[in-house]
C-alpha cells in the first residue's frame, strides 16, 4: 500500500536505507532495485516485509475507519443509523466543552502501533498519511474553520520527544485544507502524568488548570472557529480542558479532530 491519496497506508521509511541512498546520491535503477532486495521496507505494524512503502494488506484491513453513522456531537460511531442529528447517550448525558470531535480511525491495534510509532519512535514519516486521513475525516469541521490549535506538550516533555506529535499532524492538515495552524497559542503551564491507566475521573483532574492562552496571540482565538488537533482521544479530558480554556479567551466555537479515538461500543446506543 503507497501513502501517496487518501485512504493508502503511511509509509514505512526504512532509515538505514534511507542513509545509504543519500550517501550513494543518484543511484541506477539496478543498485536501487539490490537496496530493495537487501534492506526490504517493512510494515510498521507488523515488521512484515511489504511490496513498495506503507502498511501490509493484512494490517491494512484491520485498521477501522470511522464512518457515517455516528454521534454529531462525539463523533462516536453508532452501531445503525439512528436518524438526522440523534445524539448518543453519553453526549446528552455529559455534553462536553468542545462542540463536535470528529476521527479518522478507531483506537485498535494497529492504530495503536501507528501513534506510538509517531509519538515515541520519531516517526514523523507516518504523519503526512495520518494527517490526510484527518482532514478527510474533519471535512465539516475544517469547511468555515479560522485556525487549527495543536495541543502543546509541557517544554520539558518536548525537549525529550523533540517534537510534538500533535503539531507534525496539524501542519499536514493545515496543508491540505488551507486552514492556517497557530502553534503556539495553547501553553502547558504544568507537567502532568500520562493519561494511560488512569480512570476518567483522574484524567479530568490531571489536566485541570494545566493549559493557558498565550497572550500574545488571543487575538487570533477572539470570535474565531478553533479547531484542536491531536493524535488520540481517549476521555476527552484533555481536548476538553483545552476547549475551555479557549472558550474563556472567547473563541467563537472549538471543534476537535483526532487521528484515532477509543470506541467503546458498550455505550453505543441501541
Amino acid at each position: 500500500m503507497d501513502a501517496s491519496t487518501d485512504g493508502q497506508a503511511p509509509p514505512r521509511a526504512n532509515p538505514l536505507r534511507a542513509a545509504l541512498l543519500a550517501c550513494y546520491g543518484v543511484v541506477s535503477h539496478a543498485a536501487r532495485t539490490a537496496l530493495d532486495v537487501a534492506l526490504p521496507t517493512l510494515c510498521v505494524a507488523c515488521r512484515e516485509p511489504v511490496a513498495g512503502v506503507g502498511v501490509c494488506a493484512d494490517c491494512w484491513t484491520k485498521l477501522s475507519f470511522i464512518e457515517r453513522p455516528y454521534c454529531p456531537r462525539l463523533g462516536t460511531p453508532f452501531v445503525y443509523d439512528p436518524g438526522t442529528n440523534m445524539l448518543s447517550m453519553e453526549a446528552i448525558a455529559n455534553p462536553p466543552a468542545y462542540q463536535r470531535a470528529r476521527a479518522a480511525v478507531r483506537y485498535d491495534d494497529v492504530a495503536k502501533v501507528l501513534v506510538h510509532a509517531l509519538k515515541y519512535q520519531d516517526r514523523t514519516d507516518l504523519a503526512p498519511a495520518m494527517g490526510r486521513w484527518m482532514a478527510r475525516a474533519g471535512t465539516e469541521l475544517l469547511d468555515g474553520a479560522d485556525v487549527l490549535i495543536p495541543v502543546p506538550l509541557h517544554w520539558r516533555r518536548g525537549w525529550s520527544r523533540r517534537y510534538n506529535q500533535s503539531g507534525a499532524l496539524a501542519r499536514i492538515i493545515a496543508g491540505q485544507s488551507g486552514v492556517p495552524i497557530v502553534p503556539d497559542a495553547l501553553r502547558r503551564i504544568r507537567p502532568t502524568r500520562q493519561q494511560v491507566g488512569l480512570s476518567k475521573n483522574d484524567r479530568a483532574r490531571n489536566v485541570q488548570g494545566a493549559f493557558k492562552i498565550a497572550t500574545e496571540r488571543t487575538s487570533r482565538i477572539q470570535g474565531r472557529r478553533v479547531i484542536v488537533i491531536d493524535d488520540v482521544l481517549t476521555s476527552g479530558a484533555t481536548v476538553d480542558a483545552c476547549a475551555r480554556v479557549l472558550l474563556r479567551a472567547k473563541a467563537a466555537q472549538v471543534d476537535v479532530l483526532v487521528f484515532a479515538r477509543v470506541v467503546d461500543t458498550m455505550k453505543a446506543p441501541i
